[in-house]
């Protein structure tokens, strides 16, 4: 299937850079370009959008606003933020407005055009160059909420084993390899960890998990690494 893609940018430049890389592949169109989150918002009201890329400043209406509507919709757009730093302040906030990951604005095409595809497909987009480090630096910098020591009680052991790691960053096929396991099932037990503790998708799950103490910021050994 096709997945329709609205760039959202207040740069012309990024916009039409953006666009001329991702109409390179057949199963990828670009159904819009907006200028600001106004015109992100109006166009997915009006058009079936699968993934919407998103820059985090923008006039009119910045990119984390956007995102807030955008995922408040009954048949949302996945998001990606996009951004020019390494190191954004806004980051925090547009994970929790709905934002599945983060990609830097000089992205080759070739990761891109990968990441569309793994959004699009579900997945969140923890790439190790910045979504990761970011999430573990906002929530360094922020206080820790107090939560209870049964965080993970509704979780069944192997449940538990996997949400530590997908907060780790990795990826259903990385999971399945890692556990021996097959990558339905891993998807399966994603989705029921995500109901379980009320969560949106997996960038939220690793924000639960940096959060409530699951995962401290920093190097840590993911379970049955070497």
């Amino acid at each position: 299937m096709t997945i329709r893609v609205l760039i959202a940018d207040d740069h012309a430049v990024v916009r039409t850079g953006f666009s001329t890389m991702l109409r390179t592949q057949p199963d990828l169109e670009v159904v819009a370009v907006a200028a600001d989150g106004v015109e992100a918002v109006a166009w997915c009201g009006r058009e079936r959008v699968d993934v919407v890329l998103m820059d985090i400043r923008m006039p009119s209406l910045n990119g984390i606003e956007a995102t807030r509507q955008l995922t408040a919709q009954p048949s949302p757009p996945k998001v990606i933020m996009l951004t020019t730093f390494d190191v954004d302040e806004y980051v925090y906030d547009a994970l929790i407005a709905g934002a599945s990951g983060f990609l830097l604005k000089d992205v080759t095409a070739e990761d891109l055009i990968a990441a569309v595809r793994v959004v699009a497909a579900g997945d969140a987009l923890l790439a190790p160059s910045i979504t990761r480090r970011l999430i573990a630096d906002v929530v360094r910098q922020r206080p820790r909420a107090v939560r209870a020591q049964e965080t993970l009680t509704p979780l069944t052991p192997r449940e538990t084993e996997i949400m530590l790691l997908v907060a780790g960053g990795l990826s259903n096929a990385e999971i399945a390899g890692r556990l021996t396991i097959s990558e339905e099932t891993v998807k399966t037990h994603v989705g029921r960890i995500l109901v379980k503790l009320g969560l949106r998708d997996r960038t939220q799950a690793v924000i639960y998990a940096y959060e409530t103490g699951i995962v401290v910021p920093g190097p840590r050994r993911l379970p049955g690494s070497s």
